[in-house]
């Protein structure tokens, strides 16, 4: 399953949305305003939420967890190294690899394809194209995605 999202230029929203490869919007990002810490709700075609993704304060380390139907799923966490950004899954036995700055990574588990990332270059805002293998992990891939995002944005800030 491909998903395709533009991150918008100069928007006064903090909302994105995410469609499939016919242009139908199947999720909606949104970021909470006004909370303590980041936080993004993730919410279907339907405008139910399946997911969010909050900011873990009192860390060294950024650090935000992915939760899904409420339920807690996973820590996103950007690992401590001098040279190159790493980060990893706590949670979930998925490994991350790529390039994180160039938005181009997959994730992996156990050697087997879970999700890719792409950013598309020289395009009106940052355009991204998410490959998920499965169908049942579009939501967790979706919610840990965004996760990295985040965690990429917090440790440039």
């Amino acid at each position: 399953m491909k998903l395709y999202f533009k991150q918008k230029v100069l928007s006064f929203t903090q909302s994105t949305n995410i469609f499939d490869e016919f242009g139908n919007i199947m999720f909606t990002a949104e970021k909470e305003l006004l909370s303590f810490g980041r936080r993004m709700h993730i919410y279907d075609n339907m405008n139910n939420e399946v997911g969010f993704v909050q900011q873990r304060l009192m860390h060294f380390m950024p650090r935000f967890s992915v939760y899904i139907n409420g339920q807690y799923i996973a820590d996103v966490v950007r690992e401590f190294t001098l040279f190159k950004h790493n980060y990893h899954i706590e949670g979930l036995n998925w490994k991350i690899d790529g390039d994180f700055f160039a938005h181009d990574y997959r994730i992996t588990c156990g050697g087997q394809y879970i999700a890719s990332i792409h950013k598309h270059w020289m395009t009106w805002g940052d355009s991204f194209e998410i490959d998920i293998a499965y169908q049942q992990d579009t939501v967790m891939a979706l919610a840990v995605i965004i996760a990295i995002d985040c965690v990429i944005d917090q440790s440039q800030n």
